[in-house]
């Protein structure tokens, strides 16, 4: 934890000594290349469904089927991966995604009824190829037992973010000035392509677990009671990120600017990004266990005044200052798996928490579609406000789950043996 590397280095590793491991770009480029995508897929599903059925509702519960569909399949993508190796189940996934996802445009763009939309949504969301939780497996591999291991999680949040940044603005620009479809058909094109080359990167992934591992380290990640805590917390960060897509791009609409919602959300996520930044280059003596609960509650603070902007300027600040806040919570998160999970489940763990996450866009971007619909303008601002606060009761009620067990008693209690393996 950020204590202990203190302590151990009496200085904090930086990124420069981070990027200089050896072999880390073989997988950082074309991880970056290939999770590129996944930030362009629920506003290029909105903007497209929005334009077919005039409703944002509709276009919340698409995008909503592919989040859960996500969130449902992405942990067993990730043992999967753990068992057989990551390039196992990236091939066939990213073809499945490509095709499941020109599926999914070709109907739209044909008013299909809105539950062939969801039927088509279903196998789109569940092979969303998850490059993040690969990428952060393979810090593992390089880190082990390294003090590096909270700055790679704090690289990776940035990284994550970038793809925000970018992700959101050429969807937009692709679905509002060159066709509604061209969003979801780049996305599909993307994640092909991109997913290819970093499946080749074979020399880079973790060891495969199938063949004859002790049997621990097949137990679920889900049954480390700091796992669900996470994933609880996780959910809020989703509903963030659901009913600020949502919510921008109806109040751009509303204004007769729907150009503006790329930069918009744009901003919101570039201030994840330089909070992320920060938090990797800080010498961390707060445990971490305290600075989630900090760093939440502040985000629990800002999501609460999102529903009283009523500018574009406003909106711009608020969103930055929302997005500042998301970024140590998820770094924090990502980093305490370490501590919780045993090497031959980390890669499951950490698809739980990508997945807590789309489950709760899912969850947001739904109800805050449909509070967009039939109440005022900026009713889906609600959403963050209330997905935070609830997740943030109940991070301080399970806070003692959090606790990092010494490695004796992790053996002893059946979780696995601890390989002392750096993740972010």
């Amino acid at each position: 934890m950020a204590s202990t590397v203190t302590s151990r280095t009496g200085s904090r590793p930086g990124y420069g000594q981070l990027l200089r491991t050896r072999g880390a770009w073989t997988f950082l480029v074309p991880g970056f290349a290939a999770r590129q995508p996944f930030a362009m897929l629920t506003i290029s599903i909105v903007l497209l469904v929005q334009h077919t059925t005039g409703s944002y509702g509709a276009a919340g519960a698409a995008a909503a089927v592919t989040g859960v569909s996500m969130a449902l399949f992405a942990p067993y993508s990730g043992r999967l991966a753990d068992r057989h190796g990551q390039r196992a189940v990236l091939i066939p996934g990213v073809l499945m995604h490509s095709l499941s996802g020109l599926t999914f445009t070709a109907l739209a763009l044909g008013h299909a009824p809105l539950w062939a939309l969801f039927v088509a949504a279903v196998p789109t969301g569940a092979s969303v190829p998850q490059i993040g939780p690969m990428v952060r497996a393979r810090w593992g591999v390089k880190l082990q037992d390294s003090p590096l291991m909270t700055t790679a999680a704090a690289f990776e949040s940035v990284t994550d973010e970038l793809t925000f940044v970018f992700g959101p603005l050429l969807a937009t620009a692709l679905c509002t000035t060159v066709n509604p479809a061209a969003g979801l058909v780049t996305e599909a094109g993307l994640t092909l392509a991109g997913g290819l080359i970093f499946a080749a990167q074979k020399g880079t992934q973790p060891t495969a677990t199938a063949d004859g591992h002790a049997r621990v380290e097949h137990v679920s990640a889900l049954r480390v009671p700091g796992v669900r805590v996470l994933i609880m917390t996780f959910l809020g960060i989703g509903s963030v990120f659901g009913g600020m897509q949502v919510s921008l791009a109806a109040f751009t609409e509303s204004i007769g600017e729907p150009g503006l919602n790329g930069v918009l959300y744009g901003t919101f996520a570039a201030g994840n990004m330089l909070s992320g930044l920060v938090c990797g280059a800080v010498a961390w003596k707060v445990a971490p266990q305290r600075r989630l609960l900090v760093g939440y509650a502040a985000l629990a603070l800002t999501a609460s005044a999102l529903w009283t902007a009523h500018s574009v300027l406003l909106l711009a600040a608020l969103g930055l200052l929302v997005g500042m806040c998301i970024a140590p919570a998820l770094i924090t998160g990502y980093t305490l798996v370490e501590g919780l999970v045993p090497a031959g489940a980390r890669t499951e763990a950490f698809t739980w928490l990508t997945g807590a996450v789309a489950l709760g866009q899912a969850a947001a971007v739904t109800v805050a579609g449909q509070l967009e619909d039939r109440l005022w303008g900026g009713a889906g601002f609600l959403v963050p406000m209330a997905g935070t606060v609830l997740a943030l009761g109940a991070l301080i009620a399970l806070r003692s789950r959090l606790t990092t067990r010494p490695r004796s008693r992790t053996v002893a209690r059946g979780v696995g043996h601890r390989v002392p393996v750096a993740v972010d």
